[in-house]
C-alpha cells in the first residue's frame, strides 16, 4: 500500500441509492479535493459498476472494481447472514482493511450487519470494552459540534462501556473535532446528582470524585436540551437512547427547513425578504442539513468503519469519504490506546463500586 496516498475501500452496494449514489459520491468528492488524493477500491457486481464508469472518467482513473457477487440487503438479520456474507461487497470491503490493503472502509448499508461484520473482522482496541457508532452533530451558534456515542450499536450499556464510551469521546473530540480538554457529559433525564438509574449513578459517582485525572473536564449530567445548547462538547449515552437522540436531531433538522420554506412562499414581502438573507440561509442549511455530518464511525475498532446514512444520496456520500480521509490522516486509535492505558486504574475502580 502505497505510503503516499490514502486507500479508502467502499462498499458500492449498500444502501438505498445504490451503485449510483456511491459512484456519484466519489466523483463528487474528487471533484472537490484533486483527483490525486485518494485511491478507491471499490466492491460491488463488477458489470454494473464498469458500466457506471463510463459516466464518471474522474472516478475511473481513480478507482479500482473488485467484484463481489452479493450484497447485504437492509432488511436482512445479523444473526441471518454474518455466516454467509464472505462473497458481499460489504464483507469484503471491511476484510480489505483488516489486510491492509485499504485504510479504512464506508458504507450505507445495513448498519446492525455493518458493526457486526466490522467488529468481526477488525477486532476492539486493547482496553476497549465495545465499540460505539460515533459522530458530531450540530449544537450552539457557528460552526460548534457535539460528540455524542453510542449512536446505536449498544443497546444495554454497563457503567464500564459509558466509562469507556467517555474515553472513546473525548479522544475523537480532540483528535478530529480540535477541542483541547473537552467538557464531557453523561445524557441523564436531568442535571441533578440524584436522578437516572443506578448504572448511570455509579458511573457519575467515580468519574466526579475522580475530576482531577481525568484528561477531559468532566460536568456531570447533562440533559437532551443541552446538547443543542453549546453547553457540553462530548455527550455519553447508552446506543438506545442515543440513536434517538439523532434521529430527533434530524427530524428536527427537516422541520425548520419545511417550516421556513412553507411560509417563506406565503409572502411577496417574505420572497424579496430571501434575497437579503441568501447567506443566513445558506449557513442554516449547513448547520442543520444532516448531509454536512453524513458519515459516522464505529469508534473503538483496530480499523476504521465509517456508516452513512442508508438513503444517502451523492453529496452526503462525498461527505462520508471526506470524513474517511480525515480519520486516516490522524493519529486517532494511538491515542485511544495510550488513553485507555493511562486510565485503566479508574476503570477497575469503576467494576469495584
Amino acid at each position: 500500500m502505497s505510503d503516499t496516498k490514502k486507500i479508502i475501500a467502499i462498499d458500492a452496494f449498500g444502501g438505498d441509492k445504490g451503485p449510483k449514489a456511491v459512484m456519484g459520491g466519489i466523483n463528487q468528492f474528487l471533484y472537490q479535493n484533486g483527483d490525486n488524493s485518494i485511491h478507491f477500491r471499490v466492491f460491488g457486481d463488477e458489470t454494473r459498476l464498469r458500466k457506471l464508469l463510463a459516466k464518471y472518467p474522474r472516478v475511473a482513473r481513480n478507482a479500482t472494481i473488485i467484484h463481489a457477487p452479493n450484497a447485504i440487503r437492509s432488511t436482512d438479520k445479523v444473526r441471518d447472514v454474518i455466516r454467509h456474507a464472505q462473497d458481499t461487497s460489504m464483507y469484503m470491503a471491511i476484510k480489505d482493511v483488516r489486510d491492509g490493503n485499504s485504510q479504512a472502509v464506508v458504507s450505507a448499508g445495513n448498519t446492525g450487519v455493518l458493526m457486526s461484520l466490522s467488529k468481526l473482522a477488525l477486532k476492539t482496541i486493547d482496553g476497549i470494552s465495545r465499540p460505539a457508532i460515533t459522530t458530531m452533530l450540530p449544537s450552539g451558534g457557528g460552526d460548534s459540534r457535539v460528540v455524542v456515542l453510542d449512536l446505536g450499536a449498544n443497546v444495554q450499556c454497563d457503567e464500564t462501556n459509558l466509562f469507556d464510551f467517555a474515553i472513546l469521546g473525548s479522544v475523537y473530540a480532540e483528535v478530529i473535532g480540535k477541542m483541547p480538554k473537552p467538557k464531557l457529559g453523561v445524557l441523564n433525564i436531568g442535571a441533578e446528582d440524584t436522578k437516572g438509574n443506578e448504572t448511570l449513578q455509579r458511573l457519575n459517582k467515580v468519574l466526579t470524585e475522580n475530576k482531577d485525572k481525568l484528561p477531559y473536564e468532566y460536568i456531570g449530567f447533562v440533559e437532551g436540551n443541552d446538547i443543542s445548547a453549546g453547553l457540553v462538547q462530548v455527550v455519553v449515552t447508552d446506543g438506545f437512547t442515543g440513536n434517538i437522540v439523532l434521529k430527533t436531531v434530524e427530524g428536527t433538522a427537516k422541520l425548520i427547513k419545511r417550516v421556513l420554506v412553507e411560509n417563506l412562499k406565503k409572502s411577496l414581502l417574505a420572497i424579496i425578504g430571501t434575497f437579503f438573507l441568501v447567506h443566513v440561509f445558506k449557513r442554516l442549511k449547513h448547520k442543520i442539513d444532516p448531509r454536512s455530518y453524513a458519515g459516522a464511525i464505529f469508534l473503538g475498532l483496530k480499523g476504521f468503519s465509517v456508516k452513512t446514512h442508508g438513503n444517502s444520496d451523492a453529496l452526503a456520500f462525498a461527505n462520508a469519504i471526506k470524513y474517511a480521509s480525515d480519520l486516516i490522516g490522524a493519529n486517532l486509535n494511538d491515542d485511544i490506546t495510550a488513553r485507555a492505558t493511562e486510565l485503566a486504574s479508574l476503570r477497575e475502580t469503576l467494576k469495584k463500586e
